[in-house]
């Protein structure tokens, strides 16, 4: 059964499980093409073990052919649908986890997220990649940020509550949050 399509990859679920394949694009060169699309695709299965070894909830990878990862499916409304400032709060601590690793996701949307057996699942590490910097950590949570102030009404209880989990979670976390601010200055005022 066809889940979604991106710009980057289909998602399909067969047999309990989800297949991701990474589509070929047209405008490369083939081999260069090959070679990009099959890097992207073993570091986002790395990533996403690699958070999932670091406390972070995320589906478990079953196989990695070339351009495609099956891994396992997540059942659950997504947290765009859901979310509540406890919600929120759990979001915050299993960010905490995911900057503590040193991992930046890269999409941090609530649409990458489901909620499972009382569980905050982080999906689709397509764009994620290692850092520690504050920098990096900033801009992920400014993403996480925008999509709070652009579909929630109570995005200001909910940014209160993100933080206060991420601060219990995330030793670095007063600097990065310090930086979102300075990130979403840069936004206003450029």
């Amino acid at each position: 059964m066809f889940l979604s399509m991106g710009a980057e990859a289909t998602i399909e679920l067969r047999d309990g499980m989800v297949i991701k394949k990474r589509l070929p694009k047209g405008y490369r060169l083939e081999a260069l093409d090959n070679l990009i699309r099959r890097d992207r695709t073993r570091t986002e299965a790395r990533l996403t073990s690699e958070s999932r070894r670091n406390g972070v909830p995320t589906p478990i990878i079953y196989d990695i052919e070339d351009f495609d990862i099956t891994m396992e499916y997540i059942e659950g409304p997504k947290i765009k649908d859901i979310i509540t400032p406890r919600l929120s709060s759990d979001v915050g601590a299993v960010v905490g986890k995911l900057h503590t690793a040193n991992i930046i996701h890269g999409d941090l949307t609530t649409s990458n997220m489901i909620l499972h057996n009382g569980r905050i699942y982080l999906i689709d590490f397509g764009l994620a990649y290692y850092d520690n910097s504050v920098e990096a950590q900033g801009v992920d949570i400014h993403v996480l940020f925008q999509t709070y102030e652009s579909t929630h009404n109570d995005h200001e209880e909910l940014i209160s509550a993100f933080s206060q989990a991420y601060r219990q979670t995330f030793s670095g976390a007063d600097a990065v949050l310090e930086r979102v601010t300075q990130i979403e200055r840069r936004g206003r005022y450029a």
